[in-house]
Formats: C-alpha cells, sequence, structure tokens
C-alpha cells in the first residue's frame, strides 16, 4: 500500500468521523429546538447522513483498485522473479503445514 493510498484511507475514515459527529451535534440541538428550527436541523443530519453514506459506498471501489494494484503488483513479481517466489511460497506452505501440525 503506497502512502498517498493510506493518507487517502486516513482522509476518509476521518471524514467520515466529522459527518457523523457533526450528524450527532445537529441531532442534539434538533433535541432542544422545535418547530422550523428542528426541522432545518433535522434536515442537516439527513445531508450529513447521506454525505457519510455515499462516502461508504465509495470506500469498495477503492479497496477493489488496490486489490488490482496489489494483484498486479505480485503478478510482476513473479514474473520478473519466478525462483524466489517459489521459494517464498515453499515457506509459507512448510509455516502452515507446522501451524496445523501443532494444533
Amino acid at each position: 500500500m503506497t502512502a498517498t493510498t493510506k493518507q487517502r484511507g486516513r482522509k476518509a475514515v476521518k471524514d467520515f468521523g466529522d459527518n457523523l459527529g457533526e450528524a450527532e451535534t445537529l441531532l442534539q440541538q434538533a433535541a432542544t429546538e422545535t418547530g422550523q428550527r428542528a426541522s432545518d436541523l433535522l434536515s442537516q443530519v439527513g445531508a450529513k447522513l447521506l454525505a457519510a453514506q455515499s462516502m461508504l459506498r465509495d470506500l469498495p471501489d477503492e479497496a477493489v483498485e488496490r486489490a488490482t494494484v496489489a494483484a498486479r503488483d505480485t503478478n510482476d513479481y513473479v514474473r520478473e522473479r519466478p525462483w524466489q517466489a517459489i521459494g517464498v511460497a515453499a515457506a509459507v506452505a512448510f509455516l502452515l503445514g507446522v501451524l496445523v501440525s501443532r494444533r
């Protein structure tokens, strides 16, 4: 995972949390209000929740993009270094075998 991807992920999580925090604050304010002011605050809550929902919808797209990049990088590595890849696969298989046999 690149530094840019990590930064985007952190920003997305922060933005999502900020939206939920703002929605919670607006709900608390709406609880003490009546009439048009309460209605306006509840509309703002709805907008914040829709924005948060949109962010959640975008996360799977970003995850697919990251997985595609990782798969491409792995494919390139294996093609460029087949014997190292075979060695890593054998080591992983050995370690998994040891772990499973200890159960």
